[in-house]
């Protein structure tokens, strides 16, 4: 497991379509599994789940991204999951290319 955590100077709605654009869009395995979105006055809150497909660890991966702007400013928290494989869990480093991938795709955004 590989967690993110960081700022951005967007909305959670536009940081949101980003990742999604860059996950999707760059990679043929990439699958959106679900979006959920929660709004409260000038308040929301959006959480993606991704998943992809790893050939080095033969399994799919998933990439759950939570973004709200509940203090002001865009906060971004991205878990990757159940890219290890066998019982040590070792996961030649899919966990973290795919929660790379937030990274770059907010990367000229982040605070």
């Amino acid at each position: 497991m590989t967690v993110r955590n960081f700022r951005v100077k967007l909305t959670p709605t536009e940081a949101t379509e980003k990742i999604k654009d860059w996950v999707l869009g760059r990679n043929v395995s990439g699958v959106l599994v679900d979006q959920y979105e929660r709004k409260f006055e000038d308040k929301v809150i959006h959480v993606v789940i991704l998943e992809k497909y790893y050939m080095r660890t033969s399994n799919r991966a998933s990439l759950t991204v939570t973004i709200d702007n509940f203090d002001g400013e865009t906060n971004v928290h991205a878990v990757a999951a159940g890219t290890s494989e066998g019982i040590l869990r070792f996961d030649w480093g899919a966990g973290k290319n795919f929660s790379n991938s937030v990274e770059n795709a907010l990367n000229p955004f982040i605070i």
